[in-house]
């Protein structure tokens, strides 16, 4: 499967591994089977949750109800649903390879 894959209703499915309380939120690169992320946000109380959805919207340009933390809540490796993405799995590297 690799990081991503698509379902069969053209769903974007993520595996993520996540770093919490980082200087600023942003796609680091492939982390073994995973796309790993750093946040801004504090691992407590769903902030780092919550900032990975917005982050995520934002990149794939869908509202925030399009994105659906599957497995992984308290976890640093997640699986995320995004529905009808607009933008496909490679804006996070074109991000990536932006710095």
């Amino acid at each position: 499967m690799g990081w991503y894959c698509l379902d069969r209703d053209h769903n974007l499915i993520l595996k993520l591994y996540i770093q919490p309380g980082a200087r600023q939120t942003e796609a680091i690169g492939v982390h073994g089977e995973e796309l790993k992320i750093k946040l801004a946000a504090p691992p407590m109380d769903g902030k780092a949750n919550r900032a990975l959805a917005v982050f995520l919207a934002k990149r794939f340009n869908v509202p925030l109800k399009h994105i659906t933390l599957k497995w992984g809540a308290q976890s640093r490796h997640k699986v995320v649903e995004i529905y009808q993405p607009v933008n496909g799995p490679e804006v996070l590297f074109n991000e990536i390879r932006a710095e």
